[in-house]
């Protein structure tokens, strides 16, 4: 399977609190809920279908938790196409500390983490995907563990919150496959990393 992320940002980077204003408040984060005004039907059916592509799902702690108390037990969402899919497939989460997850077909990986995730991906099938978790998906970069990157970006910027990547990192290239904007300003990247940026050096013959 290949490793893809899926991750809803604004336009300068920020993932935390899309949901609603109560969602993820941590650090003192006051501007939640700016994604939903913005997150339309036409938005719905693409990531319907996104997430009808999955074979399995890949989470870290806090995202986990969020998708098990909405989407597998709110009975409206757990019948949409992306409930539909996160119930009938196999679910893995990160984490050192859970040890009943409480959600059916659903896995604790608290072993070694990349030699987990890589037994995962020598496994037939699609894609195994990961859905929020900027903690997570940080580290699955740095251990050159992503094979597709797909951002949801939508047209407002926050000035706060937490954001998808640091502000001091490992640099990666990416390679653009596919690129859509939605009627409501939103745009859709999807990326393939591709090793290290190429950086310009000065031309010693340049005045």
């Amino acid at each position: 399977m290949k490793l893809t992320t899926v991750t809803n940002v604004s336009v300068d980077g920020v993932m935390q609190g899309l949901g609603s204003s109560e969602e993820d408040r941590r650090g003192g984060f006051e501007r939640g809920g700016w994604a939903l005004p913005l997150f339309d039907d036409e938005l719905e059916t693409f990531l319907g279908r996104i997430y009808q592509r999955a074979d399995a799902f890949l989470f870290g702690r806090w995202t986990f938790e969020v998708f098990a108390h909405s989407w597998g037990a709110i009975t409206e969402m757990a019948n949409s196409p992306i409930g539909r899919a996160l119930n009938s497939r196999p679910k893995y989460v990160a984490s050192a500390t859970l040890t009943d997850p409480g959600w059916a077909q659903t896995t604790v990986l608290s072993g070694d983490l990349a030699a987990a995730v890589r037994e995962l991906k020598a496994k037939p099938g699609g894609e195994l995907q990961v859905h929020g978790g900027g903690t997570l998906i940080r580290w699955l970069l740095d251990n050159q563990l992503v094979d597709e990157i797909t951002l949801l970006t939508y047209p407002v910027i926050l000035g706060q919150g937490t954001r998808l990547f640091p502000a001091t990192g490992p640099d990666t290239a990416l390679h653009l496959i596919d690129s859509q904007v939605t009627s409501n300003g939103v745009t859709i990247q999807v990326y393939r990393p591709d090793g290290r940026p190429q950086y310009a050096t000065q031309d010693p013959t340049a005045p």
